[in-house]
C-alpha cells in the first residue's frame, strides 16, 4: 500500500511541471496548496482539449474532402 502511494506521488510530482509552461503559471502558489493542484488540472484539461481538437480537425477536414 505504502508503494503504491508512493508511485502515485512521484508521477504526479514528475508530471506537473510539463503543463506548467503552456497556459497557466502556478509557479505562485506553494506545492502543498489547493490551489496549486487546481491551477495545474486546469492547465492539463486545457492541454488535452487542445490537442485533441488540433488532431481531429485534421481527421473532420479528410472526411470533408471525401464528400
Amino acid at each position: 500500500m505504502k508503494k503504491t502511494i508512493i508511485i502515485i506521488f512521484f508521477l504526479n510530482v514528475l508530471t506537473l511541471n510539463s503543463f506548467a509552461a503552456e497556459l497557466k503559471d502556478c509557479s505562485v502558489y506553494k506545492k502543498f496548496n489547493p490551489k496549486f493542484y487546481a491551477c495545474k488540472t486546469a492547465n492539463a484539461i486545457k492541454s488535452t482539449a487542445d490537442y485533441q481538437k488540433k488532431e481531429w480537425s485534421k481527421e473532420k477536414d479528410k472526411l470533408i474532402k471525401k464528400d
